[in-house]
């Protein structure tokens, strides 16, 4: 059971885990989700963590089919820039491997912000904490758990 489950248990926040066998070879892993879960895109959603200038980090959930706006995230975390933070320091922070990186159970409780279209879907779907493991999850259940804040972060 990883961090992200046992939390979610501990909380009585309602939650569905979806397996799928992870090919060590694919590091598109949120594509791989929507692949073999074959669930569209725009409900898989991924656990970017980036990094501001100041050291610290922040994590940011978007839809599998979009790209993050570093420009958004900068403008909502209110710094002149972010940048992707590196695999080490985000596997130090959140205890989780990279394409396994939960926005819930986190060693180090990170600023979260999750895109608005999420609030579009009843469930939508984040990583369980391991490689081939989602929970479907209501988006506003996760905003809670994560005390998340809910702004417009994708491009385009």
């Amino acid at each position: 059971m990883t961090p992200a489950i046992k939390l979610l248990k501990q909380n009585k926040i309602n939650y569905t885990l979806h397996k799928y066998q992870h090919n060590t070879q694919n590091l598109a892993y949120a594509n791989e989700a929507v692949e073999l879960l074959k669930i569209e895109s725009t409900l898989i959603y991924k656990t970017l963590v980036v990094s501001l200038a100041n050291g610290k980090l922040a994590i940011a959930i978007i839809s599998a089919s979009s790209m993050l706006s570093m420009k958004q995230m900068a403008k909502v975390l209110a710094v002149k820039k972010v940048t992707m933070a590196k695999a080490l320091e985000v596997e130090k922070s959140t205890g989780y491997i990279l394409g396994a990186v939960s926005p819930i159970g986190q060693k180090t409780k990170l600023e979260t912000i999750i895109d608005i279209a999420s609030m579009e879907h009843k469930t939508i779907y984040i990583s369980g904490g391991q490689r081939g493991l989602e929970i479907e999850i209501n988006p506003s259940d996760l905003q809670k758990i994560t005390n998340a804040k809910i702004y417009d972060i994708q491009q385009g």
